[in-house]
């Protein structure tokens, strides 16, 4: 008699299944006809002649938007997208690029990739790519320019800063192979590891023990910092792979669960791990995300790594890559994931969207650090310096006017050079206004429509202008803080990011607390 009653309720969940399922497919059969419908509608109607190419890209991309921003539709012309989404690679130049009102310059060369082999600069201005004029296009079109199949000739127009004549580089574009370890070194103190880890794409995680094997066999450190900061994360097996240099085989790592039963699976490490009692410092802030979190998470939940810095993005959803027809792809979301712990760390929940609903952030999304530290972006000068371009604009004149500078490990801005930055301020016509002096404009402007005392007004008004301080007085009480920000910018233009990482990490108050933490843990 059981069995028959568990017979019974197994063809009844099986036939509710059938029944949602044909309802689903019914449901989508008519969303298709209407729009096929519509389409044909417009080509026997419409006045003008339509792109339907770009008419169906922007209803899938509109419709996708709806769902989440990791639902994407690439299509065939775009492989180059989904190679460098999941190998880091792409034919091109190795360069960023980036807007500057109506032009567009480069903003970083890669150090040994074609671009910086054949003397494009930082703060170059591109007037043509293969006779296309870039000026008031965008960095998509620029960059759809650039890249392009390894082996192709590319020929660039460019306007530099202190040079008359417009400069001509020809060259070859490659295969650029952006590096998931975009720096490792073993520290002064001898016993200290540190790696900054970018991304995680296919053979990142070799990449990753490379470096470690090299510190150790090399160096002979015994505990290591991992900087994940800044790191959006990648390939979820590249996560696990790193994860199993530090604890047992065989441990569950993180555990993904979605609608279909593929979706569910427990990723377990498969491998010996090779530093099981390595200590460890993880460095996390805001931007650290997905395949990042799984690390971070999972090491924190696991006991072997301590956490520090601010709470992780919280991206706790899973994509994969799916074929659609003309040979496209969907990069679609299709799971989420959860720690060790048990926790899902998404921070915001996208079904909201699909209802009209203000997306809003979880504060309790993400990862939270074992020791946090104040995020150091303040709304202040410097970031005023850095919004407005004055650090990079000046970087690229003391570039043109310096052609070697002392190693980033020994560099610094004397004072007078400081002196000469707050007059190239004054040529830039830069200027200054406080949060706080800003909101009170705002106030006025709102009491230039009410009935104020005008008395109250010529008050606020005063009141600004205590406000806004002098930036020459400012960037002086701020000058230990604006010589770093300023030498990071200036010693990338010599030494590349590497350069800027080694620069960087004298001043790094994370790094300072991961070191202290660590070596607590071993006395």
């Amino acid at each position: 008699m059981k069995n028959k009653i568990i017979i019974f309720v197994s063809l009844l969940l099986m036939s509710g299944m059938i029944r949602a399922q044909e309802a689903a497919t019914t449901r989508i059969s008519k969303s298709v006809t209407i729009y096929t419908d519509i389409m044909r509608q417009l080509d026997m109607n419409y006045t003008d002649t339509l792109d339907y190419d770009l008419l169906t890209k922007t209803a899938i991309r509109q419709m996708l938007y709806k769902i989440d921003p990791y639902t994407v539709y690439i299509p065939k012309e775009e492989d180059e997208s989904l190679k460098m989404m999941t190998t880091g690679k792409y034919g091109g130049i190795g360069s960023i690029i980036m807007q500057r009102d109506s032009v567009v310059m480069i903003s970083e060369p890669y150090k040994g990739m074609p671009a910086a082999d054949n003397d494009v600069q930082a703060g170059d201005i591109l007037l043509e790519v293969d006779g296309m004029d870039c000026r008031n296009k965008t960095t998509k079109e620029v960059s759809d320019k650039l890249r392009g199949k390894a082996g192709t000739e590319v020929c660039l127009k460019l306007k530099r800063e202190g040079v008359d004549t417009v400069i001509i580089r020809k060259f070859l574009r490659r295969e650029i192979h952006l590096p998931a370890v975009t720096y490792y070194a073993a520290l002064d103190d001898k016993q200290t590891g540190y790696i900054l880890f970018s991304e995680f794409t296919s053979s990142s995680a070799q990449d990753f023990l490379v470096a470690v094997e090299d510190m150790v066999n090399n160096h002979g450190i015994k505990q290591l910092v991992i900087d994940l900061r800044g790191n959006g994360g990648g390939i979820i097996d590249e996560a696990i792979r790193i994860v199993g240099f530090f604890v047992d085989k065989g441990t569950d790592v993180v555990s993904t669960k979605g609608k279909i039963p593929q979706s569910n699976r427990v990723y377990t490490t498969s491998t010996t791990p090779l530093y099981k009692d390595m200590p460890i410092a993880i460095l996390v802030d805001g931007q650290t995300a997905s395949a990042a979190e799984i690390v971070s998470g999972s090491l924190q939940d696991l006991k072997r790594a301590t956490l520090i810095g601010q709470r992780t993005f919280g991206k706790g959803l899973v994509q994969s890559i799916r074929p659609v027809a003309y040979d496209g792809h969907l990069k679609v979301t299709t799971a989420h994931y959860y720690l060790p712990s048990g926790r899902c760390i998404q921070a915001i929940d996208y079904s909201e969207r699909q209802k009209g609903n203000e997306l809003k952030k979880d504060t309790a999304g993400g990862i939270q650090p074992d020791i946090v530290l104040t995020d150091s972006s303040k709304l202040d000068i410097t970031y005023s310096l850095y919004r407005q371009q004055m650090i990079f604009d000046y970087a690229t004149r003391y570039h043109a006017t310096h052609p070697t500078i002392a190693s980033p490990e020994t560099f610094t801005l004397t004072d007078e050079e400081l002196d000469d930055f707050i007059a190239f301020l004054r040529e830039k016509n830069y200027t200054y206004e406080t949060e706080t002096a800003k909101y009170i404009n705002e106030v006025l402007d709102v009491a230039s429509h009410e009935d104020i005392d005008t008395a109250f007004v010529a008050e606020l008004r005063a009141l600004k202008e205590r406000m806004t301080p002098d930036y020459r007085e400012v960037i002086l009480r701020r000058k230990d803080e604006v010589k770093q920000l300023l030498g990071e910018e200036i010693v990338e233009r010599y030494y590349f990011q590497e350069g800027r990482v080694a620069f960087v990490l004298r001043y790094d108050k994370g790094l300072k607390a991961a070191r202290e933490t660590l070596n607590n843990s071993r006395k």
